[in-house]
């Protein structure tokens, strides 16, 4: 069986479950904004690391330039929200005793969801340049490239990352028959970000149904580790692709996300798997168990 990694949960899930609340115009910044939400981020931290996670991402997915001018925080130094951030999870790190690495996150600079609001390319270099190296100065081990709707934006932070000196990932937000929200063939994203140097592909935030379907494109196109981090939100009464502004139950439970994860290695050779939207750290608990558990070789 193929060597797995896990990755961590749902962020944004656990501070709504916790009672932080996650809407706009701060989102999941709000876990920075005072000691006690930082608190509330930190033990979220921790109780993955203890489920058995060893890649936690910090809580920058919302840490971008656009989102912080957009809160006025200009006079307080755009950076100070990125870095305490980033502080909370490398304090996590390194109380693990070396079992745990940081992943910066790296959004979209608009909407993870709206392909049609991706900028220019020049702006797109300019503000994923600004956070991968606050990021890296903060600390972080590996930038996650994450919840990428289009290849185009994919390709260009991606690319910034890896000349500010990072190892890097990619992970897209895919539909049924591995296509990017855009339309986009997984697997022409897939090549365009190893072509500017992503070390692993992943994809993100797809509904379970739709993980095969992309795990199989990426175990032919992709010859670095890949893997998948499912949204396992129940959304039968809500829209497929949009935020919530509160906390929305599993409908995945964490037997089978177990079962999920142990399939998803055995049969396609996925090495980075974890959860997103919907995860919480019995999830992850349970595949850690589940994947113990199989044989090696």
């Amino acid at each position: 069986m193929t060597e797995l990694t896990l990755l961590d949960g749902g962020v944004a899930t656990e501070l709504q479950r916790r009672g932080l609340q996650v809407a706009a115009p701060w989102w999941t910044t709000k876990a920075v904004l005072t000691g006690r939400n930082r608190d509330v981020l930190r033990a979220v931290h921790e109780d993955y690391v203890a489920a058995g996670a060893r890649v936690i991402t910090a809580n920058t997915f919302r840490c971008n330039l656009r989102c912080l001018r957009a809160n006025g925080l200009e006079d307080a130094g755009l950076a100070w929200m990125t870095h305490a951030a980033v502080g909370v999870a490398t304090a996590v790190r390194n109380s693990s005793g070396g079992r745990v690495r940081v992943a910066g996150s790296v959004a979209p600079v608009e909407d993870c969801y709206r392909p049609d609001l991706v900028p220019p390319d020049d702006e797109l270099r300019v503000e994923h340049r600004w956070l991968v190296v606050e990021l890296l100065r903060a600390g972080v081990d590996l930038m996650l490239v994450e919840t990428m709707n289009t290849a185009r934006e994919a390709r260009i932070a991606v690319g910034e990352a890896v000349a500010a000196g990072a190892e890097t990932w990619a992970s897209f937000v895919c539909g049924p028959d591995a296509r990017l929200l855009s339309g986009e063939p997984l697997s022409e994203a897939a090549r365009a970000v190893l072509g500017e140097g992503a070390s692993a592909v992943l994809v993100n935030c797809a509904r379970p149904e739709d993980v095969d379907a992309c795990l199989a494109v990426l175990g032919d196109a992709a010859p670095v580790p890949f893997g998948a981090y499912p949204n396992v939100e129940d959304r039968s009464e809500l829209p497929r692709w949009g935020h919530v502004d509160r906390h929305v139950r599993a409908d995945v439970v964490p037997e089978e996300f177990a079962e999920l994860v142990a399939r998803w290695c055995a049969e396609f050779g996925a090495s980075l798997l974890g959860g997103c939207c919907g995860t919480t750290p019995a999830h992850l608990a349970a595949a850690a168990g589940v994947v113990a558990a199989q044989p090696a070789g």
